[in-house]
Order: C-alpha cells, then sequence, then structure tokens
C-alpha cells in the first residue's frame, strides 16, 4: 500500500512540475517541446554565427591542469596574489562565453563605466570545453591577454550565463464561451532564473577573480500560441537585470 501510495505521489509531482531545462545565455533561443525533449526552431543562421559550445575557464584563467604542482608553487602565488581592480573609464576586453560577440545590453551597460573592446568567446574548433592538449590553457590565456593589451586593454572580463527553467502544466485549458469565441487562458507557467559568473583578469599580471551576482528570477504565463515570444521576454529581462547587477559588481572594483 505504501509503495502505490508513493508511486500515486511522484506521479503526481511529476505532473505538476512539468519539465525542466538549463541552457547557455549565449545559445538562449526557444525550445519547442518534442517526444525527445526540446529542439531549436528552424533558423537561417549563417554556419559561422552558429553556437559551437562554451570557452573552456581553465583555458582563460591559464590554470594548467596537466602540470605537477608542489606545496613551494602554491605559496609562492599566494606571496605574490594581488587584488584586481578595474578603474573608472579604463579599457576591458569583453568576452562572452560562446557568443561571436558580447549580447548589446552588456556593452552598454559597461560602456557606462569602462571603454569596452569586444571580443569572440567562440571557443577553436579542435577541441571542446573540456580537453585540449597539455600546456594548451595557458598558451590561451596569454595570447588573450596578448590581443587585450594590443587593443590597450588593461583588464580582460569573461562571462558565463546558465538559464534554469522549471515548466508547470495549469489545469486551465482553451475555452470557446460565446460571444468571446476562441478565447485563450494560460496553461503554463514557467519559472526562470540566470546565473552568471564573471572572471575579471588583469593583462599585465595574469592575475584574476571570479565574481557570481545576484541570480535574478522571473516567472510568466503563456498559452501555446504565445509560447516562444514569452520566453523569449524572459530570457530578455533576466538578462538585464543581471547584466545590471554585475556591472555594479565590477565598478566597485576600484
Amino acid at each position: 500500500m505504501n509503495t502505490k501510495l508513493g508511486l500515486i505521489l511522484l506521479a503526481g509531482c511529476l505532473a505538476l512540475v512539468g519539465c525542466a531545462k538549463t541552457r547557455s545565455i549565449s545559445n538562449s533561443s526557444y525550445r519547442e517541446p518534442s517526444p525527445g525533449g526540446y529542439h531549436h526552431r528552424a533558423q537561417d543562421a549563417d554556419p559561422g554565427f552558429q553556437y559551437r559550445g562554451e570557452l573552456n575557464e581553465f583555458d582563460v584563467l591559464a590554470v594548467d591542469r596537466t602540470r605537477l604542482v608542489t606545496d613551494e608553487d602554491i605559496a609562492r602565488a599566494l606571496d605574490q596574489a594581488q587584488a584586481v581592480k578595474l578603474k573608472p573609464g579604463s579599457s576591458i576586453l569583453l568576452i562572452q562565453s560562446g557568443a561571436v560577440f558580447p549580447d548589446g545590453p552588456m556593452v552598454a551597460e559597461l560602456s557606462r563605466h569602462f571603454r569596452v573592446t569586444p571580443f569572440s568567446g567562440v571557443p577553436p574548433k579542435h577541441r571542446t570545453a573540456t580537453d585540449g592538449e597539455p600546456g594548451e590553457a595557458v598558451s590561451y590565456a596569454r595570447s588573450l591577454r596578448l590581443a587585450a593589451a594590443r587593443a590597450g586593454a588593461e583588464s580582460i572580463v569573461c562571462y558565463w550565463g546558465i538559464l534554469e527553467s522549471a515548466r508547470r502544466n495549469l489545469e486551465t485549458k482553451t475555452v470557446s464561451w460565446v460571444p468571446l469565441a476562441g478565447w485563450l487562458v494560460p496553461d503554463e507557467a514557467q519559472s526562470m532564473r540566470l546565473r552568471l559568473k564573471l572572471a575579471l583578469i588583469d593583462v599585465r599580471t595574469g592575475h584574476w577573480t571570479v565574481l557570481c551576482p545576484e541570480a535574478p528570477a522571473d516567472k510568466a504565463w503563456s498559452t501555446r500560441y504565445i509560447r516562444g515570444s514569452s520566453d523569449q521576454k524572459q530570457v530578455e529581462a533576466l538578462k538585464k537585470k543581471a547584466y545590471e547587477f554585475s556591472v555594479q559588481q565590477l565598478a566597485k572594483l576600484n
């Protein structure tokens, strides 16, 4: 009896919650439901602008996971550690992981305090975000610092963003009442939040710090006919809030 009751409660919870999903802010287009999960709407995007995964965080921060590290190395790094600061009006190289160029709202927010040079965050084609040849991490990070130096940028800001959402099917369904024939009421609620992580890197020294701003959240109701537009409005609203919070934190590092 207890087993049957548990199964019934589990089924009820699954029906109530609906489904959950995670996606990158650099690949945030609406996913339509399908028997095998979610898939993108068909798009006629240029192949050069198609999403190809995320940058490797270890690469950006010059962390070589193949190197044998000693206690002396750790002590030396700790002695040489310095706080990374951003001077008002200073120049930064801005990178959004996975995107050909950073989102416009992020560039606009940062431009209120700093001089911004957008830079590609598309990972190299020959590897994924979880592998790489020995020493490649340090080489890639130094290449980024060299590119920033040639642009006159004193700092690099690279950020990653994850959208987390959960859908709940509502009891209400499509209704048709005279004289409002075909009138629709919301039949699904979607809760969504955006988590950002920012790496601030000093171009001259390579010292870095990582920030995780407050994760804004949002909830919206929709019908099947406006599901896509409702989803994208949530995404844009959360991006705006998250970017504002992020820039406020970066501006305090002076």
